[in-house]
């Protein structure tokens, strides 16, 4: 029962954090784009569950240096491990 409590909790984080993703395009694609409204709500929810957990990771993975150029990769690290996570779940709960 908790595995399964757990498996939800983190696909419901796995959501927030493509939320994010999907959040942090749409200002480069439609400038002078601000949230309001429900948008505004549920951007500052999908903001302040995540904006933890990257915090944590970007510091203990730097961003990688390509050039000029600064890719952080804590944002695809977290993805990653959140996934791994659920699909440990999944095998114990089978």
């Amino acid at each position: 029962m908790i595995a399964l409590v757990v498996y939800y909790a983190l696909f419901v984080f796995t959501l927030l954090l493509t939320a994010r993703a999907i959040l942090s395009f749409v200002p480069l694609l439609v400038r002078g784009w601000e949230p309001k409204g429900l948008v505004l709500v549920v951007a500052e929810t999908v903001y302040t569950v995540t904006d933890g957990p990257l915090r944590v990771v970007g510091r203990l993975v730097p961003p990688l240096r390509i050039g000029v150029v600064a890719l952080d990769m804590g944002f695809l690290l977290l993805f990653f491990l959140v996934s791994f996570a659920m699909r440990l779940i999944s095998a114990f709960l089978m």
